[in-house]
């Protein structure tokens, strides 16, 4: 067997399994459809939107096995921020065992949320889920973003700004999966 063909035989043997139907890390939702708009319950209530502010349940499957925590993270990249776009809702802590975020896990009481994990500050300067309220115009994206770690908890250093968690839950990601929905006004 040649070099070339022993540095390609990982390879080849991963799109094999894909192609055998092997199970990836999945985000899904019963209240968000990957491409679709934003129930108004999902939206914030205030600055001019009117929803009920209520985070969409979540739930994942197939997590590596050597996942430690996870993390969510909702983004809008489409927000006028120069570049930086808009955190919305960011969950770390998450123990190995959970399978899913139900509706209102992000209400700023945290009662909803599982034994363990903690919500960081959004861009809405809360502990809490802040859903979509784009300014008037086109549709903004909203990343909803699920990450399977390898570490236990993000530590304190990761607590205090949003830029240094996810910096930390980037560099301690074994896999992650994503849904996109769409708000506009």
């Amino acid at each position: 067997m040649t070099r070339q063909s022993l540095l390609t035989l990982p390879f080849a043997t991963l799109a094999r399994d894909d192609a055998r139907g092997a199970v990836a890390f999945h985000l899904k939702s019963k209240d968000l459809a990957d491409g679709e708009r934003i129930a108004m319950k999902h939206v914030y209530n205030a600055f001019g939107c009117v929803g009920e502010n209520l985070s969409p349940e979540l739930s994942w499957d197939n997590p590596p096995v050597e996942t430690k925590s996870f993390a969510v993270m909702v983004h809008d990249p489409d927000a006028p921020t120069g570049g930086a776009g808009f955190w919305h809702w960011i969950v770390v802590d998450i123990p190995a065992d959970i399978r899913n975020l139900q509706q209102n896990a992000g209400a700023a009481s945290g009662k909803h949320l599982p034994t363990g994990a903690q919500m960081l500050e959004t861009d809405f300067s809360e502990k809490a889920y802040g859903g979509p309220c784009p300014p008037p115009g086109a549709p903004h994206r909203y990343v909803f973003t699920i990450y399977a770690l390898k570490i236990d908890k993000l530590g304190d250093a990761a607590l205090g700004r949003t830029a240094i968690a996810g910096f930390t839950i980037e560099q301690n990601t074994l896999a992650k999966s994503s849904l996109t929905g769409f708000f506009g006004r």
